[in-house]
Formats: structure tokens, sequence, C-alpha cells
């Protein structure tokens, strides 16, 4: 689905260009054409292939979608790849993509599987001539940089996340619950972390040494999105180590209260051993017992019994098994 289709002349916007006369504006030196897709089908792709002299190998896979983020080099002409993160209601978090083609004098952008739009980013640039007049490398930039800023929410929310988890640890009878959570924040830090580090791996290639002919003017501004990157990535770092962490804590404490449990059952296991021997050789009965004939022999078997128990118990109070 084509969203908008813009030609542009020293950083300001010329006109909205219908798609049959993109080729023209591409072919001029003066000018540059910014197209946005959503969700665009097979045929919308092969249209804006035939249109800006696209590589068949970057529609590809442009067009099979699930990709890893990456930046491709296609002569004079990018193919990027970028995951969009979202969380959505439930706090699920929600992976989508943006393909972008670059080239000397134009920026293709087609968005799947997302609600987040780049409205705003085009509304950004317009409202910066001078910085849009170095052409498709800024557009490139503002679109990397809208979507890594997009990434920083998130890492609050789940870090806000860690922190309520935390508080549950030491509270009783919550582990099994902390433990799914934590293993649920896990497969989300993972999720962001397949979006943070391949990006932060390929974006070393817009800025510093061999930089592509379309990234020459602009390499400060991929520096700046590097340096968002790599605060995102330490972040995440941070947060795996204290979720492995949380969740060895939150086993320990399973363990302690398994502990208990077991000493509250051999405890009672104990006093009712005693009952038992007691009963057992008392209940054999052999005919030469002086205790079988004895008038207050059961009720001293009683008392003895109780006096034993009871000894036991408070010794296991004491001692915190009981």
């Amino acid at each position: 689905m084509l969203i908008n289709c813009v030609a542009y002349q020293d950083g300001r916007k010329l006109a909205d260009i219908p798609v049959a006369d993109i080729s023209d504006f591409v072919a001029r030196d003066d000018a540059f054409v910014w197209v946005a897709l959503r969700d665009a089908s097979p045929g919308e792709l092969a249209v804006m292939q035939e249109e800006f002299g696209l590589h068949e190998l970057a529609v590809e896979d442009a067009g099979r979608g699930q990709q890893r983020p990456k930046i491709e080099e296609y002569g004079d002409s990018l193919f990027i790849v970028v995951k969009m993160l979202e969380l959505r209601e439930g706090e699920e978090l929600h992976v989508g993509e943006v393909d972008i083609f670059v080239g000397t004098n134009y920026v293709l952008s087609n968005r799947s599987n997302s609600t987040q739009d780049f409205l705003g980013v085009r509304a950004r640039a317009e409202r910066e001539p001078h910085l849009l007049q170095q052409g498709a490398g800024f557009v490139l930039y503002a679109l990397m940089d809208a979507v890594v800023d997009r990434y920083f929410p998130i890492i609050d929310a789940l870090e806000m996340e860690l922190e309520k988890i935390e508080e549950r640890i030491f509270i009783p009878g919550s582990q099994r619950d902390n433990i799914e959570r934590l293993y649920e924040l896990k497969r989300k830090v993972m999720q962001v972390r397949h979006a943070v580090v391949p990006l932060l791996e390929a974006i070393g290639k817009l800025h510093g040494g061999r930089v592509p002919s379309v990234c020459r003017n602009t390499q400060e501004y991929f520096r700046d999105v590097h340096d968002h990157l790599l605060r995102i990535s330490a972040a995440l770092d941070t947060m795996r180590e204290t979720i492995g962490t949380a969740i060895q804590v939150n086993l320990s404490m399973v363990a302690l209260e398994e502990g208990e449990v077991n000493k509250r059952l051999a405890a009672w296991a104990a006093i009712f051993a005693v009952l038992t021997a007691f009963a057992g050789i008392w209940g054999m009965n052999f005919k030469h017992m002086p205790e079988l004939d004895w008038r207050f022999g059961y009720p001293a078997a009683l008392t003895l019994m109780a006096v034993v128990c009871g000894s036991l118990y408070r010794r296991f109070k004491k001692a915190g098994w009981l």
C-alpha cells in the first residue's frame, strides 16, 4: 500500500508525484524521491523495482520478510533491514520490520507487520531543509534514528517489569509465579536483543573507514545512532545478568521452602516414631511382660508417651523445625 510519494529539491518539497513519474525524478541530479509503503504486495514491489532500478536480491528479501537486521550494498545503493518493536495490550512484545532501499537520489521504505508509522519523521525532516538538502543519506538517518529511539521506552518498560518481580522475590509462596514471569521477561529481552545486536554490528559500515557514497556526508549522524544502540545493548546485557541472578535466587528460595517443609515432616515423623516404638513394644503381648498385669500400666504408658512426645515437640519448636 502506497503511503506517500514525494519529490524534493534543495531540501524542500517539490510535490507529491505519481508512481509513474518516479523514474523521471530519479534521473535528475538536483532532486531525490522519498517513497513510503506499508505491507507492500509483490506487484507493488515489482513496480518500485522497475521505477528505481532496485537489485532483484534486495527486492526478494523485502518480499519475503522476517529478515535479520542488516545493511547490504548493491553497487551505489543500500538495502537496510531494521526491526520495529512495540509493546501492545497485555504487555506483549510485537516485532515488525521496515525495509529501506537507498540510492544516490531516492529512499524507499516498506513497513510491514507494524502499526507504527513515519509521518512524524517526514514532518521533522521537512522542517529542517538545511539537513534534508543532504539528500537520501539524511533521510536514511532520520528513519533509523526514529526506529532506534522507539526502543528506549521498551527498555524502560522491561526494566520496570524486572523491578516489580524483584520486589516479590522474598514473598513466601510467590516463587513459581516469579520464575514464570522472569522467563517471559527473558524471552522479551532476547527478542529486543535480536533486533539490536545485528543492527549494531551492521551500522558500523555507515561511519568511519570506507563508507558508502550515499552516507558520506552524514557519518556523524550514524555514529549517534550507533551510540544509542550501544547504550541499549549495555542495558540488555545488564538485564540478562539480573534476570539470571533473580532466577537463581528464586530457585534458592524454593529450595529453602522445601527444606522448611522437610524439617517439619521430619520432626513430626520423629514424634510419631516414638509413639510407634512404644506401641510396638507393648503390643507384642508376650506372656512375661510385667506391665501387662500392672493395674496402672495403661495410664502409665500413655503418660510416658505424652511426656516423651511433648519433650520432643518442645525441642523441635525451639530449634525452629515446627
